[in-house]
């Protein structure tokens, strides 16, 4: 009995000592954002970046080459996630090969167990905002710059969107090392990342829609004789309704034929653009 109450309370005291600075995380950090997305294999995919962004940490925890060698193994191999949010996992990985160097009880298996768990997770949360939020809104700020042929707008939205996923990533890693594996339902589970993406969602319905309005442009030049006057059909009659509203109307129309028809995007500009050549060549649309 007095054998596992020393036990535990030497667990407790290592707890509190702990050989990982800020620095050592910040360069273990840094390794990852430089090179998760640089030597994709299809035997390992990330595996490789992930054991070389943990390598200097595993070097200064265990100080036997059998352990330090046994670590790098099981960190080099298979894996995949988000480049940027998947950052938080070799940060709760840190964490507990940290605990484990100290001898607490955290099998390998374990540790295998927590990548494999959260990498397809994380990355469908992390591609969802990376590339289906953040990137769509920057670029479309930077069309109206772009339309005016300011080369600047091929270079400021990756500025930016770099920025961001810099500090996202920095943020996520430090987050995971400090509140290891709980870290990841903090994030999922807190409502934050919903209330992210349907914001952004809103908002992006918004840009989409002034987009629409803009960029758009459908009319025609339909006239009516009569004996009184010229009736224009686009000013006179579509135009007193609702301004725009043809634009709209083949907005509507690729909409709901992507969601009911078909969401083949190629047949829906094939269709686009043999519609635009028939009403076209009729004189009825412009």
């Amino acid at each position: 009995m007095n054998k596992i109450v020393d036990k535990r309370e030497k667990q407790v005291e290592n707890n509190k000592e702990s050989k990982i600075t800020k620095k050592d995380l910040t360069k273990s950090w840094l390794l990852w954002w430089l090179f998760a997305e640089t030597n994709h294999s299809f035997e390992r995919m990330m595996g490789l970046s992930f054991g070389l962004s943990l390598s200097p940490i595993l070097k200064k925890i265990y100080t036997k080459k059998e352990d330090l060698v046994e670590s790098l193994k099981r960190h080099t191999q298979f894996f995949n996630t988000s480049g940027n949010w998947g950052s938080l996992i070799p940060g709760i990985v840190i964490a507990m090969e940290e605990q484990k160097s100290k001898g607490n009880d955290i099998p390998e298996e374990a540790i295998v167990g927590t990548k494999t768990g959260l990498m397809g997770a994380i990355a469908g949360v992390g591609d969802t905002i990376d590339w289906g939020m953040w990137l769509p809104i920057i670029f479309s700020l930077f069309i109206p710059m772009a339309k005016n042929g300011n080369g600047l707008a091929g270079i400021l939205p990756w500025l930016i969107f770099m920025v961001i996923t810099l500090v996202e990533s920095y943020f996520l890693f430090h987050l995971g090392y400090k509140s290891g594996t709980a870290s990841v339902e903090k994030v999922l589970e807190s409502g934050f990342v919903d209330k992210l993406i349907t914001g952004a969602s809103v908002l992006g319905l918004f840009m989409m829609g002034g987009l629409a309005a803009s960029y758009v442009k459908v009319t025609t030049p339909i006239k009516i004789v009569t004996a009184a006057k010229v009736l224009n059909i686009q000013k006179d009659i579509l135009d007193a309704i609702a301004p725009g509203i043809l634009p709209l109307l083949v907005v509507v129309g690729v909409y709901f034929y992507l969601e009911k028809v078909s969401k083949n995007y190629t047949k829906a500009m094939l269709w686009l653009i043999l519609l635009c050549l028939i009403f076209g060549g009729f004189g009825i649309l412009k």
